[in-house]
């Protein structure tokens, strides 16, 4: 099956390019969760982040953001030491720091979907050089998150969480995965 540029053949990477990348997702804890690993990727590969999912999932109480906002210091500290994960501190208190700001939200998932109007953006790209890696919607999501006090949500962040949840459906037209007319 022809398969998007990016997608090595690693069983993994396969199985998440095939049943998750770019499939719109509307769950509000399945888009928590994805928004939290890709603030943990930021300057990692996705492969990386994707392998200690299931560890993430683990030691963060299943992404539940109530007992996220609620996670210590001395939490985030042990943490640190298990090499099941990405330590960095940073990104960790950024997770507690954005359970909190997601419940503050009143809809957090009808806000994340405001920025494509309701309905995922399909782009008819050819290849690697035509896909951004930010656009006008990431950058607007962006700046909203961040004065929603979200922290790990950067232009180029905003944009890969979009097309991982499906708001922009970024597969390219030589894959199976591509919508046909």
């Amino acid at each position: 099956m022809p398969r998007c540029f990016w997608c090595t053949d690693d069983p993994l990477y396969i199985a998440y390019h095939d049943h998750e990348w770019g499939v719109p997702l509307r769950e509000p804890r399945a888009l928590f969760e994805l928004l939290l690993l890709e603030g943990f990727q930021a300057g990692l590969a996705w492969i990386t982040v994707l392998k200690k999912r299931e560890r993430y999932r683990q030691v963060l109480w299943g992404f539940e953001p109530e007992r996220l906002a609620r996670m210590s210091d001395d939490e985030i500290e042990a943490l640190l030491q298990d090499p099941g994960i990405i330590r960095n501190r940073l990104k960790l208190k950024a997770a507690r720091q954005n359970a909190r700001a997601w419940l503050a939200q009143d809809d957090p998932v009808a806000l994340l979907w405001s920025f494509v109007g309701g309905a995922p953006i399909v782009n008819h790209w050819r290849g690697r050089g035509e896909i951004p890696t930010v656009t006008a919607e990431a950058e607007a999501m962006s700046k909203a998150l961040k004065k929603a006090g979200f922290t790990f949500v950067g232009p180029t962040i905003c944009y890969a969480f979009m097309q991982a949840s499906g708001m922009v459906m970024d597969h390219t037209i030589d894959c199976d995965r591509y919508p046909l007319p």
